[in-house]
């Protein structure tokens, strides 16, 4: 369910593959990979992406259907 919401995430930004990758120094087609879930994304990237977009690796993954990030300590 996650690659859904990589691509969910992406688009409501108006950003394309290529603009997230950048920002994980990765090629757009590993980028690709991600959303269609040929591939698992590695942990530093779902938190760099769960900062970038402002909401929890949990909305990510699916464990939650709430966008707002957890409050910080």
């Amino acid at each position: 369910m996650y690659f859904q919401r990589l691509k969910d995430l992406r688009d409501d930004k108006d950003l394309s593959q290529a603009e997230v990758a950048g920002l994980l120094n990765i090629r757009q087609t590993v980028y690709s990979r991600y959303e269609r879930g040929a591939q698992t994304i590695p942990l530093q990237h779902l938190l760099k992406l769960a900062d970038f977009y402002n909401t929890s690796t949990d909305y990510i993954l699916g464990r939650t259907n709430q966008q707002k990030p957890y409050p910080k300590k």
